[in-house]
This record gives structure tokens, sequence and C-alpha cells, in this order.
């Protein structure tokens, strides 16, 4: 069927802090993974407004994601709904020497034509990959240095 291939991709950075430290970073992240506003709208998300539980936990919603999963410092697993894609984006958090090993982890399907063709202007463009990777860096950037 047109536009139900599944993709999937990571993008893994070390931080040189503990996973109670980078877990912290993440969340704050998360926080403003939904901006611009504007976009979510467009684009037909089913969460469009923060709610929930503050810090982030099962149930707290951050435009274009709600928190289906969250394992402190380890696992945290947002999953997200629109027009053209359903969507998992998880990060992983694995302890590594003195620092963390982060990982994000994205699976997404594509149904439909529209699907199909949204598919072709975000993931084959590799436009996801630098948005990830950018999540990730910022991540990155929030961990204070030692």
């Amino acid at each position: 069927m047109v536009g139900q291939r599944r993709y999937r991709d990571v993008r893994t950075t070390t931080i040189g802090a503990p996973p109670e430290v980078v877990w912290r970073a993440v969340l704050d992240q998360v926080e403003v993974l939904g901006q611009p506003s504007w976009y979510v709208r467009v684009i037909g998300c089913r969460d469009t407004r923060a709610a929930g539980p503050r810090p982030l936990g099962v149930g707290s919603v951050v435009p274009g994601f709600r928190v289906a999963a969250a394992d402190p410092p380890a696992r945290l697993v947002l999953d997200g709904v629109h027009r053209f894609s359903v969507y998992t984006l998880t990060f992983r958090l694995v302890p590594d020497g003195a620092g963390t090993r982060l990982e994000a982890h994205t699976d997404a399907t594509f149904p439909g034509v529209l699907g199909a063709i949204y598919r072709l202007l975000v993931i084959d463009s590799r436009f996801h990959k630098l948005a990830t990777r950018t999540i990730v860096t910022r991540i990155r950037r929030r961990v204070p240095s030692p």
C-alpha cells in the first residue's frame, strides 16, 4: 500500500555527565519540541497544546507529542499522530563510563498518498535526520559543563 513503508532512524551522542543530569536536559528540550506551534496546527497534530503533569511523565503532552512511557533516567517514549504520519520518538540514556550515551530513536509510518508525499518532503529530503540531530545536539548543550 502506498505510504505504509516504515521509517526508522537513530541519532546518538555521548555526553560527559551521568544519566540523571542528562535526563533533566532531555525533559527541558522535549518541552520546546512543539515550537513553532503553528506547524503542529498546520499538519493537524493530535496534540497541539502542552498539558498534563510536570515534570514530564506518562500522560504529559507537548505540542506534537504525548508521553507514552517514562522510566527516569533511562527512557522517555513520545508518540504522536498527525494528518500524514503516526510516529514515536524514544530517548534512551545508557550509562557509558563516566558519561551517558544518548540515543534518539524515530519510528514512523506514513499512511496513504498524502503520507507518501509528506515522507518524500520530510524524510527522503533528509530534513528529519537534520532535525533529530539538532534535538540531540541541543540536549547535549543543555547539560552543564563539569
